[in-house]
């Protein structure tokens, strides 16, 4: 699509995501963010989401002909993106997260064709209800497909598991089928009933909801690393992981891997298990090595799993999404991989990779649901009808 086709795109307004929320405004083809108002759950980023909007709405004669949001129903961005459609008579369009992640990469770069996307971040309701944040996507104007994710953990203790990396650590030994050792690991460090109740729940299967998300399978490896067992700020654990990496990295040398590689089984899923399972065993001292080890190994499997899908699909180009790819030890090993399959490679430059630039694909996604609901209707239609301008 050249630039003049954006002119006949309709105007859309999008609120965003729950955390790092800020609201954007496309129009023309052209987006308007508003400031990152941080977490929803802060009644005053709330009362600036409102602000914001309302100073979008007004900032271009342009009338908005939807607004975009997540589909997770008890958002505060949701409810407000329902109360609006209503107030302006328009319709509310809910994008799913990790789909609005690289239709916000296919925003920035102005893609018309279709990509295969790797969605990698820590938290997104998925289309099925569920936990995402491993996704790989087949992602065109009009929707996505979900290839694959990541093998899911459980989440012992719901959300409270992202905040404490040492229960992802035990989900995952309780996923490898080492459960035995949770207790004997973690109670010194946590205390012996918060180790046993996280073991019972696993065993039970209660209060531990599934999820594919990348940034939980990082926690488990910075807290089977013993780097971080508890977080006192967002991505502490990952953070931790990435500088043991990148120390490793710097002196120049290559990190060991383990004799076993990731499976992906017939459903698109990419196991990490056996990535992980060797940092339970790691002496303090070889901590870094295997930081750089399990970064170098998933950047591998990552690339090796997009390139089947983009093989099979006979597609060119790869998408990077999601609030992992500020992780730039996984980001430049990755790129690397894929670009030495022939792939091109494309990811947010102008806009955040992570949830503040999300809005951006909520809006994209929502403006060509709209131009194929229209089309649709043209063509059902006996008088002539202004059709957009078509991709070249």
């Amino acid at each position: 699509m050249d630039h003049a086709a954006f002119t006949h795109l309709p105007d859309v307004l999008a609120l965003g995501a729950w955390l790092k929320n800020a609201a954007c405004r496309l129009s023309a083809g052209e987006p308007r963010f508003s400031a990152v108002h941080g977490d929803l759950g802060d009644p005053q980023a709330c009362i600036a989401l409102e602000a914001s909007v309302a100073a979008l709405l007004n900032d271009t004669p342009r009338r908005v002909t939807a607004i975009a949001h997540d589909l997770h129903p008890d958002f505060f961005s949701t409810r407000l993106a329902l109360r609006l459609a209503a107030e302006l008579g328009v319709p509310a369009i809910g994008v799913q997260h990790h789909h609005a992640h690289i239709a916000a990469v296919m925003a920035e770069h102005r893609l018309q064709q279709p990509v295969i996307g790797l969605a990698l971040d820590g938290v997104g309701l998925g289309s099925d209800g569920q936990a995402w944040g491993g996704e790989l996507l087949h992602v065109h104007a009009q929707g996505f497909r979900r290839l694959g994710h990541l093998y899911p953990l459980g989440l012992p203790g719901g959300d409270v598991a992202a905040r404490e990396p040492w229960r992802m650590a035990a989900s995952a030994l309780h996923a490898l089928g080492r459960a035995d050792e949770i207790e004997a690991r973690f109670a010194a460090a946590v205390g012996a009933a918060s180790a046993k109740g996280v073991r019972q729940m696993l065993d039970k299967r209660v209060q531990c909801p599934p999820t594919s998300s990348t940034g939980r399978w990082f926690d488990a490896a910075a807290a089977a690393l013993g780097l971080s067992l508890k977080q006192t700020q967002e991505a502490e654990a990952a953070i931790a992981l990435e500088q043991a990496a990148t120390r490793w990295l710097g002196t120049g040398h290559e990190p060991r891997v383990g004799s076993t590689a990731p499976t992906v089984d017939a459903r698109g899923v990419l196991d990490l298990r056996p990535l992980l399972a060797p940092l339970f065993d790691v002496p303090p001292t070889a901590t870094d090595e295997a930081a750089a080890g399990f970064h170098t190994s998933l950047a591998a499997a990552l690339a090796g799993w997009a390139a089947s899908a983009a093989e099979h699909f006979d597609i060119g180009t790869v998408c990077l999404g999601g609030g992992c790819f500020f992780n730039a030890v996984l980001t430049t090993h990755l790129t690397q991989h894929l670009e030495r399959r022939g792939l091109r490679v494309l990811r947010p430059l102008r806009h955040s990779c992570g949830d503040a630039g999300l809005a951006l694909g909520q809006a994209w996604v929502a403006v060509h649901q709209l131009r194929v609901a229209t089309d649709s209707a043209c063509l059902n239609e006996s008088s002539s009808c202004a059709s957009p301008s078509q991709p070249s």
